[in-house]
């Protein structure tokens, strides 16, 4: 349940602090008043996207926070990395540049981490929704979630994919004669040519390197000489010194044991000069080369070179790629046994998915029957007696009969008036009916729905009179088993209010600033008589706003008694 939302710099909302209670939560005010902004900043706060059009002018950036009760997310909180508390608040903050941050419980978030917990808080039902309803493409996933068919669902879309995979490796092997000739010839010339290169592994910077090497190995033996020269030349050279100074720095240590540490360093170094002087002498002899080595690695370096460029491949990826080749033409060689071999699997494939897409198609008929009489239940108690709504299947349009959603192409149809035919919910339902659609397929989904709360922006559109009434204590009767918050212009709908929030706007100082505030007994009047006669409000119109409040008080002692 949201229990409180704080908006700070949103649109026209300079500062709002919303309570919210359990029960049926109704916002009402003038048109532009800013009850669109409270919805779009819960959307804002549960991961919906932003703009910086949202940033009130003037500010450097808008906050939204929202805190809920936090039974039914602790397992996805501690899931994902979140330390549960007493309550769960989310914080959206946007700033005048469009950048966001989210925060879970204090802790840094993503905006879809924020969006995917919120499936787990919150069904917002918004305008677009009565859109969806007509897109028949939906119709189906309307009618798997309400059956709650996921699983049967997955075990068939596991199977397809089996099929689909193989279907795919089939399409691979079976190319025409004359393809098969072409990509064969072209395999076997690259293999042929990158096998006689000869690729070793690490082979292009070993070569790079010895080339660099004899480019300056006049500088290199030059060096090495005096190196040499200075450690093993004449009498008075590097190495002897450090053999004397270790000889005589023995005897002193065999007179004064302090000084045996540092005749052992001395000693150590000598050793040292030695071994460094040997490998100066090898690698000065290694230098020794002829130029018909160099011009061997300028020929090898430029045709590694070329392959290089050819193939878009360093030499070691070359040797992956030359595998892969023969791998290629083996299986172009054996491509006919291989897909026929497939090709059986295919069949055998197909069959089983057609028959696992039976069974589903056999559940989802069952479902569309319950869903049928719940939703036609529904609506009859809003104020559409005649009203007929069907499930309606038809087999999908392809040689096999199934695709990756199952055997069933499924649209929901309607008739609204007794003696009309069912048709398109699209063609048939005016935007009141429609509406009312709306509310009783979320009302029957909302018993297998986990979040606690639902909200319906609007939810009235196109209806007025009786239905109105009947809309208003649909929602109602909902809000027993969920928190329920509505935006709405009807005066019978927020007559059924347990919580009644007046969204007002005024000008200070040449600002617009909107206000959120909880009506009690005598501002629920007004308010009712406002929405009856807009701002002609008299002691008649009082009084049928009070009489109006004690018809709802009546029938939801009524409803919650039962």
């Amino acid at each position: 349940m949201l229990n409180e939302l704080h908006i700070e710099n949103i649109a026209v909302i300079e500062r709002a602090d919303i309570s919210f209670g359990r029960g049926f939560n109704v916002l009402t005010g003038e048109t532009g008043a800013g009850k669109s902004i409270v919805i779009d900043s819960i959307g804002a706060v549960l991961g919906e996207r932003v703009s910086r059009e949202l940033v009130r002018r003037g500010a450097d950036k808008g906050v939204v926070t929202a805190v809920f009760d936090m039974e039914g997310s602790e397992k996805w909180l501690e899931d994902n990395g979140f330390e549960p508390e007493d309550e769960l608040i989310l914080q959206r903050r946007i700033n005048a540049d469009g950048k966001s941050s989210c925060r879970i419980c204090g802790m840094p978030a993503t905006a879809a981490q924020m969006k995917e917990l919120a499936q787990l808080l919150v069904d917002i039902h918004g305008q677009n929704d009565g859109r969806q309803l007509m897109d028949e493409s939906r119709h189906r996933e309307y009618l798997d979630r309400f059956g709650g068919l996921d699983a049967e669902l997955e075990d068939f879309s596991k199977t397809y994919q089996v099929y689909a995979d193989l279907k795919k490796e089939l399409d691979g092997l079976q190319m025409d004669e004359i393809e098969k000739a072409r990509l064969s010839e072209s395999l076997k010339y690259q293999i042929e040519e990158l096998e006689r290169a000869g690729l070793k592994a690490g082979e292009y910077d070993e070569l790079s390197s010895r080339r660099e090497l004899l480019r300056n190995s006049e500088k290199l033996r030059e060096a090495l000489d005096q190196a040499v020269e200075l450690l093993d030349g004449g009498d008075d050279n590097a190495l002897s010194m450090a053999r004397n100074a270790a000889y005589f720095a023995g005897k002193a240590a065999s007179i004064s044991g302090q000084l045996e540490d540092a005749a052992e360093s001395i000693n150590s170094a000598a050793y040292s000069l030695s071994d460094a002087l040997e490998t100066l002498k090898d690698f000065r002899d290694s230098l020794d080369f002829s130029p018909e080595e160099y011009d061997h690695l300028e020929s090898r370096i430029a045709l590694l070179s070329r392959l290089e460029r050819k193939y878009g491949r360093d030499v070691d990826t070359l040797m992956d790629y030359l595998e892969e080749c023969k791998s290629r033409l083996e299986d172009i060689e054996y491509a006919d046994e291989r897909s026929a071999k497939v090709e059986r699997q295919l069949k055998d494939q197909a069959e089983r998915s057609r028959a696992q897409a039976k069974k589903l198609s056999a559940k989802r008929q069952a479902v569309a029957r319950e869903l049928e009489s719940r939703i036609i239940s529904q609506l009859r108690e809003l104020n559409m007696p005649s009203v007929r709504f069907a499930v309606e299947f038809a087999p999908i349009d392809t040689e096999l009969g199934f695709d990756s959603f199952g055997a069933d192409r499924i649209r929901f149809v309607m008739s609204a008036n007794a003696g009309e035919e069912l048709g398109r919910i699209s063609r048939i339902a005016s935007g009141g009916e429609l509406s009312r659609i709306m509310l009783a397929m979320k009302n029957v989904f909302a018993e297998r729905d986990p979040v606690s709360t639902m909200i319906f922006d609007e939810i009235d559109t196109g209806v007025s009179g009786i239905a109105a009434q009947r809309v208003g204590e649909k929602l109602f009767e909902v809000s027993l088993g969920k928190q329920v918050m509505c935006v709405t212009h009807l005066p019978q709908i927020a007559a059924m209010a347990d919580n009644h929030y007046l969204i007002s706007k005024e000008e200070r100082k040449g600002r617009t600033y909107t206000d959120v505030s909880r009506l009690d007994r005598e501002g629920r009047k007004r308010e009712l008589a406002r929405l009856h006669g807009g701002d002609n409000i008299t002691a008649t119109t009082l009084a049928s706003a009070e009489e109006q409040l004690a018809a709802a008080d009546s029938y939801k002692a009524k409803v919650s008694f039962v």
